[in-house]
């Protein structure tokens, strides 16, 4: 792991600022969300700390209200966060061979941070201390915001409509980030084309067989790469 400097956490700041922008309004929303089931506002900071995932944190206010089997609950929590799997498949060359950083970056792989990680050149894996503080930052983030929204809603009542749209604009912003760096356009292409099908076949589980007909797709490119070579 390189050494540490002030221009890896400035540019990691830098980076991350879309993130900002998006994950403390919706972490907002959250807290609010959980603070009205009537624990304390203190829970829902802790929860963006030790679970630090924002679909899955809005699933469990569901859960939570519903009063729910810890094994439906962890089953539900699988097959939501099962993505990450290919994400972090693509990405362990990236990050440090051993150590405590390997295991929080692995831990931190938001799809946020995943799309910023990702649009990073090859050669910039090397800067291991970069990828520690991108997570970090957008881990605060979120925390911060669940921590503001269980706060002000329990001490100020407020409506918290809108406050989801913030992910779909975050969302947004990173995939332009993502095309003006890709060479290869046909892979946006694809992507589309595999949600679509996917969404028509597997209406329920189409993120899970959109992003399974990509990876196969990669695989075989990979391969006929590794064969013209």
């Amino acid at each position: 792991m390189t050494h540490p400097t002030a221009s890896d956490f400035w540019e990691a700041l830098r980076d991350s600022a879309p993130v900002m922008f998006g994950y403390i309004p919706l972490g907002m929303a959250f807290g609010v969300l959980f603070q009205s089931l009537g624990y304390h506002w203190l829970f829902a900071p802790l929860a963006g700390v030790i679970i630090y995932a924002g679909s899955a944190q809005f699933m469990s206010v569901g859960l939570l209200a519903t009063g729910v089997s810890y094994t439906e609950a962890f089953i539900a929590t699988l097959l939501l966060n099962s993505r990450h799997v290919f994400y972090g498949l693509s990405v362990l060359n990236r990050y440090p061979k051993q150590g405590l950083a390997r295991w929080y970056l692995i831990f931190g792989l938001t799809d946020e941070t995943y799309s910023l990680i990702t649009a990073k050149p090859p050669e910039f894996s090397k800067n291991s201390r970069y990828f520690v503080y991108l997570t970090g930052l957008n881990h605060s983030y979120w925390v911060i915001g669940c921590g503001l929204g269980a706060s002000l809603q329990s001490f100020f009542a407020f409506d918290s409509r809108g406050f989801e749209f913030a992910l779909v604009a975050l969302f947004l912003v990173l995939l332009i980030e993502q095309v003006r760096t890709m060479k290869e356009r046909w892979v946006i292409v694809f992507a589309v084309c595999a949600s679509i099908l996917a969404y028509v076949l597997i209406p329920n589980q189409f993120l899970l067989a959109a992003i399974g007909l990509c990876l196969i797709v990669v695989i075989v490119g990979a391969r006929r790469g590794e064969v013209d070579g």
